[in-house]
């Protein structure tokens, strides 16, 4: 099939430019002997995943207990549910705990604590757990600087049913960044704080054998992962128009591209109406820390269009040049860079696999939580 007969909205994914963004990254892991354990959030799909891992470097991480479920079924059987559990989700994290041979949670709380202690004892299981540790992001985890979050890591290697796995961060405010230099500095300050944060609490006398990092950006761009042993990023396999409006990426390494159909000319507006709105773009504003134009996407190989505004199924597309409505007909084909890969990805039940103009494939994603 070609691309021009699919159904719009559609999501595709460039085969060739997927594959050199999993290699790279892997390249890098390799270069700086860190494991690389992927988060499979953005994509969701067991055919990338099988590309991420190799044998000598199995793990993932997930972001719902519905994707570690999925990721087993799948042959997956090293994976980090990468959000601080919950106790109504315990029982679920047992099972998984029990069908697979690495099942790491992660906590931050004195409460969370107890909870798993108490269904550990209850149940007779002994759970995988991380600390998760805040590097400056401040969304979760504890602050490194603080006696209690020294007291908490005591707790868990002490626990007769948790077996400590060491520190897990995530460098979310590099997404807060405007260029490379910038995103280096908070990789060292993520590397600096976790690095610091483990030879204190092996100091202590707590072992703490694995420090865990993640964010896309960071892994682009972190000089080095001195004290670091293992990296989580996820976006890299497809990145999107926020990833290189940071410089987290370069625009022509994006491998995921939404299709859609100009619908209608609207001259007298200089518009143009596609059929792609909300529901297969999301409403990601994109880098709107940068100070630009707020547009929902770019489209791909026409820089002075401009998706400027979208609705449920509709978006509109325009430009601060007189559009030239003889090479946009109604009926042509346009690719839109999304915002965010991720949400945008989350919109679609099948991904199209694209090599040049021609379809090799289709992936069903899952989906759920």
């Amino acid at each position: 099939m070609r691309i021009e007969e699919l159904k719009t909205p559609a999501f595709l994914i460039d085969l060739p430019k997927l594959k050199a963004n999993v290699q790279m990254m892997k390249a890098r892991a390799q270069k700086n002997n860190v494991n690389l354990r992927p988060h499979v959030k953005t994509h969701k799909t067991a055919e990338i995943a099988k590309m991420q891992t190799a044998p000598e470097a199995p793990g993932i991480t997930v972001s719902t207990l519905a994707e570690a479920r999925f990721y087993q079924k799948s042959g997956f059987k090293d994976i980090s549910y990468a959000f601080p559990i919950t106790a109504n989700k315990l029982s679920e994290a047992a099972e998984l705990s029990a069908s697979l041979n690495v099942f790491n949670i992660l906590l931050d709380q004195p409460q969370t604590l107890s909870a798993v202690e108490e269904y550990g004892r209850e149940h007779g299981i002994k759970f995988k757990v991380f600390l998760k540790v805040d590097c400056g992001y401040h969304r979760a985890g504890v602050d490194p600087s603080k006696p209690a979050s020294v007291q908490l890591a005591r707790q868990l290697a002490a626990s007769d049913y948790i077996d400590f796995r060491g520190i897990l961060t995530h460098a979310g405010h590099s997404y807060h960044c405007s260029n490379p230099a910038e995103i280096v500095e908070v990789a060292r300050q993520e590397r600096d704080v976790m690095a610091q944060f483990a030879e204190q609490l092996q100091n202590g006398g707590i072992a703490c054998d694995t420090v865990s990092v993640g964010s896309t950006p960071t892994a682009m761009h972190a000089p080095d992962w001195q004290g670091v042993t293992e990296i989580r990023p996820g976006n890299y396999v497809f990145f999107d128009k926020f990833q290189a409006d940071i410089g987290s990426c370069r625009p022509e390494q994006v491998a995921a591209t939404v299709l859609t159909t100009v619908a209608a000319h609207y001259p007298a507006h200089n518009q143009m109406l596609i059929d792609a709105g909300a529901l297969a773009l999301s409403k990601d504003l994109g880098a709107d820390h940068l100070g630009d134009e707020i547009v929902f996407g770019a489209v791909l190989n026409h820089p002075r269009l401009r998706l400027f505004s979208i609705c449920q199924e509709h978006g509109l597309i325009t430009s601060n040049d007189p559009i030239a409505f003889e090479k946009h007909p109604v009926g042509s084909l346009l690719q839109i860079i999304p915002n965010h890969s991720c949400l945008t990805a989350a919109l679609f039940p099948k991904y199209h696999v694209v090599e040049e103009d021609q379809v090799v494939d289709e992936w069903t994603p899952m989906r759920g939580w």
